[in-house]
């Protein structure tokens, strides 16, 4: 069976990491590790967001007490952080994958530099097949410790299935999905396989259900799925020890409860793009920057720029126009319009001469591009 989706946000919870237990379960995130290699595989884009810091900080330490204070949670997750990551990397290499690691706070992802540096960053490695583990930086972001309603990395998780144009983001747990009341209370409680409106009834059963050891609860996954399905992302919450679920859920099967998209990802992103409400400035291109980008697919290379008009900084969204006058389409650009007026029409290898910087050879890379004409769409693959 071939895969229904093809880029994926997995969320692995820490009630699911654990096993319920106070450390983590080698095996179960073994089983897990490989069937994320094995959907990798397949030919599979993966970004993994995990939690489990905290929990492996307490176990490397010997704590067993239960200490409180943001302080003591940080120190415990700075040093939970690297057992984490190590295990990671331990059981990818027995299937010959890299992983790489990401920290982000919401500030990283909310500053339109940092949005843009974390998507072009994730991006790169999916393309070098390598495996992201994202987890959120605890060490200087006390959100999420301090159990705000964004917490254990569910609402990151969304984030980060918009910042990459996620298909469907796994959110893995230790129970089943939504249900009509809690089932480890409720013997009469049954799941709701399909959501297609998120509305004030599902966020209250969802407050039903609490969450024993992660910090956030099934309404943080509500939450996190609303952000995720808005953005044109199918989201699923399921118990991660379902045997296969990984692979289950990327053929397609319904399992758990799917929180159906609101449309389709890269459209979303492109009416946004081409919208002009966040536009800050416009690019002029000669014609053969035009063929490149409408023909070939490619990024904007600082060689086919003419011109660059109004004052915009580096993430910001900019109008392209070729010399005609006629508009191509949008970009998100790498560099800010006082750069690109000293590098416009100089080959790539003359950037950092140029500027004493270097974000790149691409000015709008073909990730951050959507073209006006109807027939095309966002080069984002």
């Amino acid at each position: 069976m071939g895969l229904s989706y093809r880029r994926f946000v997995i969320k692995l919870g820490t009630n699911l990491l654990t096993g319920g237990s106070n450390q983590l379960d080698q095996k179960i995130m073994s089983n897990l590790v490989s069937q994320i290699a094995r959907l990798q595989k397949q030919g599979a884009e993966i970004v993994v967001v995990t939690s489990g810091a905290i929990t492996a900080g307490r176990h490397k330490l010997g704590i067993t007490k239960t200490i409180r204070g943001i302080p003591f949670k940080q120190v415990l997750a700075s040093v939970g952080q690297s057992r984490l990551m190590h295990t990671y990397e331990e059981m990818f290499k027995k299937y010959s994958i890299n992983v790489a690691q990401a920290l982000l706070t919401k500030a990283d992802i909310a500053d339109r530099a940092g949005y843009l540096n974390a998507r072009n960053t994730l991006l790169a490695l999916m393309e070098l097949g390598v495996i992201c583990i994202v987890n959120e930086n605890d060490v200087v972001s006390i959100d999420e410790i301090e159990e705000h309603k964004f917490g254990d990395n569910d609402n990151l998780s969304a984030m980060v299935a918009n910042l990459i144009d996620a298909d469907m983001l796994m959110m893995l747990t230790d129970i089943s999905g939504l249900y009509t009341a809690d089932p480890r209370r409720d013997p009469k409680a049954k799941l709701i396989p399909v959501v297609t409106k998120i509305d004030a009834t599902i966020k209250k059963l969802g407050r039903n259900t609490a969450d024993a050891k992660g910090t956030g609860g099934m309404i943080t996954k509500i939450e996190a799925a609303k952000l995720a399905r808005d953005s044109g992302v199918h989201v699923v919450i399921a118990d991660g020890r379902e045997p296969d679920i990984i692979i289950k859920l990327a053929n397609g099967e319904t399992i758990g409860t799917h929180f159906t998209s609101a449309g389709n990802h890269v459209e979303s992103r492109r009416r946004w793009m081409l919208s002009g409400l966040c536009t800050r400035g416009k690019l002029i291109i000669d014609a053969g920057a035009v063929l490149a980008l409408k023909k070939h697919k490619r990024s904007l290379l600082a060689a086919g720029i003419k011109s660059a008009e109004g004052k915009f900084g580096r993430g910001d969204i900019v109008e392209i126009y070729d010399i005609e006058g006629t508009q191509i389409g949008c970009g998100i650009v790498n560099y800010s319009a006082a750069d690109i007026a000293n590098i416009k029409g100089a080959q790539s290898g003359k950037i950092k001469d140029l500027l004493n910087t270097d974000y790149g050879p691409e000015v709008v890379h073909r990730n951050n591009l959507a073209l006006l004409e109807r027939e095309a769409t966002i080069a984002n693959r």
